[in-house]
């Protein structure tokens, strides 16, 4: 690698997802293959000095031996190149693995104990620990001293890259323990630096291999000690291990130096973002909201450039349809018309204490505000029994958990089984067209809202905390539901809503029925919706494009880094081909709802659409190639934001 190969990658590389931390480990790469440094001593004697001293603790019985690992051959992978002047060795033949501290006197000494929570991801960054009776922690915990090099050997600390060289403890002794997700090497001999074992073992080079050779369970793998003490380490001499370190510790601080500039700029186009964002939802004249859409569509690219920047836009969208900005031209009829004829047929009990709606902002010519109260018939609640934890099954009774309509989308496998012991009531079952929505959530979603969809399955009864709109006019449904949803009546139920923690939040019926609502006719309802429904296809289209372009952006990263190196930063997975089978049933969202800021194309896309699609029309949608969406599709299903499909909702496709 040279200077003008290593700039022509830089940019590809910085810019790229998490691109900072694939750099510090190009960085750690380059430094344990020579590549970081000039080569002028030779480190052959450096390993005939260790081996002497080796000898000697040994025979003062100062060294634990572990001969079945030292019997192994020294295996020097074929794709990692060295400098002629470095040697080849293994932690166990520099170091002892896993080794204890012996005291003399063990009464009332004080050691320092240190749990896995103190030990950084990041590079060299200070232990923190606490000191305690030496006899206390001893016994059943893992034995360090000042100077050892630790890495943790248990998922995901270890692909995280927890390690670290011990220094600074706080007890005289210089000893401590803690996690017994550790493994340890003591350096035997000066010659090697515990900074330099360090850098190793944060390399790709240790840390990919590592993770190919972990044993047990998902989420319970650990990094064999065989691989600790064994795996090949490159040895340069001592005085360029000297240069490496400063070398890395200088570089480390020019990525933490980039990372807070991309932070920044981070921050700053999120400011201007929502800067302009809120200049078109304020706008309050056509040459107003003109001139602040034409800052939005100049600035386009920049001001969304990540996938999850779109939620932000769908927000917007859904806050101008409820103002009827979403249209260049009103209707000629006015909606009084119809709020009157709604009145004279309503005969229900009011829950709503408010006689008049309140204005929050202006209205398009012949809108009207009305309380959501004088457009229904009433509302009712349903049930909520004991129940078995897991979900019904088949023709089961269930009950749905507030979940099943917390996310804009009817969610029917978000429920509890009811016990065979107990009597379903049918009058609180979920019915198509039904209307629901929860008076107990958080403080961002309490109230949120759904309709359910056609075909919904039978059988699922609505808890105590689920409330059931009646409509006296059925086609308003899916204006009040998008009005519902806006950040206009978040607002409202942020402020109404009761509790005394935001994890949960409480709103009566008459908080619910006081809604204000601001009315278009009923073409005009049917207008925007298809406007609005338009835009957020193109939403979808574009969340999936910077994905994809992340996505890209990430790959081309990765292949940088392997040209520069020699080695890739991650485990390759074998390309996905077609598959063999189709899915022939809907593809459904799942009971995990992704962050805000998470890269879940597949689930936004069934979110927008009933939360339900078939296979092959998501795969359109998506927009990419067959093999990158059945990979989208089995990451989203791993983290459960997809519903897995059963064996039998899968096809055998013949053969080409």
């Amino acid at each position: 690698m040279d200077a003008k190969q290593f700039l022509a990658e830089f940019g590809h590389i910085a810019n790229a997802p998490n691109g900072v931390q694939r750099l510090r480990e190009m960085i750690y790469q380059l430094a344990i293959t020579g590549l970081l440094s000039q080569q002028v001593e030779e480190a052959e004697s450096l390993l005939r000095k260790i081996e002497l001293e080796r000898e000697k603790l040994i025979k003062k019985n100062k060294y634990k031996r572990i001969p079945k690992l030292e019997k192994e051959i020294l295996l020097i992978p074929g794709n990692v190149s060295i400098p002629n002047s470095w040697v080849w060795t293994r932690l166990l033949d520099i170091g002892e693995v896993s080794p204890k501290n012996k005291l003399d006197d063990e009464n009332g000494s004080l050691a320092d104990f240190i749990p896995m929570h103190s030990i950084s991801e990041s590079h060299q960054v200070a232990l923190v620990s606490e000191v305690r009776r030496w006899d206390e922690i001893k016994k059943g915990y893992t034995h360090f001293a000042n100077n050892d090099v630790v890495v943790a050997k248990i998922t995901p600390c270890f692909e995280n890259g927890k390690a670290a060289v011990i220094r600074g403890l706080k007890s005289e002794l210089g000893i401590g323990a803690g996690t017994t997700e550790l493994h340890v090497v003591r350096l035997i001999h000066k010659g090697v630096l515990p900074n330099y074992v360090y850098i190793f073992l944060r390399s790709p080079y240790f840390k990919v291999e590592g993770e190919k050779n972990m044993t047990g369970t998902a989420g319970q793998k650990r990094l064999p000690t065989e691989f600790f003490a064994t795996y090949p380490i490159p040895l340069p001499p001592t005085e360029e291990q000297s240069r490496i370190v400063a070398k890395v510790d200088e570089l480390m601080a020019l990525c933490d130096k980039l990372e807070t500039q991309q932070q920044k700029k981070r921050k700053l186009q999120n400011k201007l973002r929502q800067s302009v964002l809120q200049a078109v939802a304020n706008a309050e004249s056509p040459k107003e909201l003109q001139n602040s859409w034409e800052r939005l569509a100049g600035n386009f690219s920049y001001l969304f450039a990540e996938a999850e920047d779109v939620a932000e836009l769908r927000i917007l969208i859904s806050d101008m349809a409820i103002k009827g900005l979403l249209l260049d031209e009103n209707s000629p009829d006015s909606v009084k018309n119809f709020v009157e004829e709604v009145k004279t047929i309503k005969k229900s009990k009011r829950f709503a204490k408010l006689k008049e709606a309140e204005a929050s902002f202006d209205l398009p010519e012949n809108w009207s505000w009305v309380l959501l109260e004088d457009l229904l018939l009433g509302s009712d609640s349903g049930w909520s029994p004991q129940c078995d934890s897991e979900p019904r099954q088949n023709d089961q009774w269930g009950v749905l958990k507030v979940s099943a309509v917390t996310w804009g989308v009817f969610n029917s496998g978000e429920n509890k089984k009811l016990p065979l012991s107990l009597e379903p009531k049918a009058e609180y079952e979920a019915k198509p067209n039904d209307f629901l929505m929860s008076r107990a959530n958080t403080a961002d979603l309490v109230a949120k809202s759904v309709i359910v969809p056609a075909g919904c399955p039978e059988r699922l009864m609505m808890s105590d905390k689920i409330v059931r709109l009646y409509f006296i006019d059925h086609r308003v449904k899916k204006w009040v539901n998008l009005v519902n949803n806006s950040s206009y009546a978040r607002a409202y139920y942020r402020v109404r809503a009761t509790g005394t923690s935001d994890s949960m939040r409480n709103v009566s019926r008459q908080v619910i029925h006081e809604l204000s609502i601001p009315l278009p006719p009923i073409d005009v309802q049917i207008k925007i919706i298809e406007k609005l429904q338009a835009l957020m296809q193109f939403c979808d289209t574009l969340e999936v494009k910077r994905s994809s372009a992340q996505k890209t952006a990430e790959r081309l990263a990765t292949a940088a880094i392997a040209s520069l190196t020699g080695i890739s930063t991650l485990q390759q997975e074998e390309p996905m081909k077609v598959p063999k089978t189709e899915l022939k049933a809907p593809v459904r969202l799942g009971t995990v709802q992704p962050s805000s800021n998470t890269q879940a194309p597949l689930a936004s896309l069934l979110a927008r659409h009933n939360g339900e699609m078939g296979a092959n029309d998501l795969w359109q949608r998506f927009g990419g190639e067959i093999d990158a969406f059945y990979a989208q599709l089995k990451t989203e299903v791993r983290h459960g934001w997809i519903a897995e499909p059963t064996g039998a909702q899968m096809l055998e496709k013949e053969a080409d």
